[in-house]
């Protein structure tokens, strides 16, 4: 009976196409599963309140400045145009609740337009963010 030699050149190698294939699937549900929060794209001076509580963390943000503009996903829209934009979001990506981040310096009925335009867009849980005390 022949038998077969082994030679010392030969080597075991571990077939790395199996833990490839794990490694691709886990990062297509990583990707998959991830949820996009939509910043507003700039920082406001939030109010100070000493009854602020956390809410749960919201996927779109809104902010409203001093001067009246507003801030949508890193650019600035027109009041009227919130409602249009936001729809837009949802598509992408549907949530129930929109974070307000208003200035402190920001006019009252500015803010309440924009409040108006989230409920026109079927947003039932709005919520204005402050600083806590």
């Amino acid at each position: 009976m022949a038998r077969r030699r082994i030679r010392e050149d030969d080597e075991a190698t571990a077939d790395m196409t199996p833990m490839l294939d794990i490694v691709f699937i886990m990062l297509i549900f990583f990707i998959v599963t991830t949820s996009f929060v939509k910043e507003a794209g700039i920082d406001v001076n939030r109010p100070e309140a000493t009854q602020a509580s956390d809410k749960p963390s919201a996927n779109i943000f809104i902010a409203v400045r001093e001067n009246g503009e507003v801030w949508m996903d890193r650019r600035m829209v027109d009041v009227e145009r919130v409602a249009a934009n936001l729809e837009r979001m949802l598509a992408e990506q549907p949530t129930d609740m929109v974070v307000i981040q208003a200035d402190e310096g920001a006019r009252h009925g500015v803010v309440v337009q924009v409040m108006d335009q989230i409920r026109e867009a079927g947003i039932s849980q709005i919520s204005i963010a402050a600083e806590n005390d």
